[in-house]
């Protein structure tokens, strides 16, 4: 079994594969990184694979239909909910987010990474 830390590294691992392979694709991808990436790692430790399709909540940030409609309506129309955006594409969508709602949307898991 891989350790807490090692998931991490693993995250971070897929992420910057991720973000590789699709460097060409600027109008998809923004071309920010989000400046919280080890903070939204953390809370996704907590809530679910970037892949999770489980309804209500998609994706690895565990979004639900308004907050990706809110946050995320380019990649909700273009590719679906968040369980088919990349890590990327969820962190930034969160990202945008957190800027005007802090980690409220995740509040127990930010408490355990010690975010609020």
């Amino acid at each position: 079994m891989v350790s807490l830390t090692g998931k991490t590294a693993v995250c971070a691992l897929i992420v910057a594969i991720f973000v590789a392979l699709v460097d060409s694709a600027r109008a998809v991808i923004p071309r920010k990184a989000p400046p919280h990436q080890a903070s939204w790692l953390c809370i996704h430790r907590y809530e679910g694979s970037w892949t999770d399709p489980g309804a209500p909540y998609y994706g690895g940030l565990q979004m639900d239909w308004n907050f990706m409609w809110t946050y995320g309506r380019w990649f909700l129309r273009h590719l679906g909910t968040a369980d088919h955006w990349t890590p990327h594409q969820q962190m930034w969508v969160a990202e945008r987010a957190w800027k005007k709602r802090g980690f409220y949307p995740w509040p127990n898991t930010a408490r355990w990474c010690g975010l609020i």
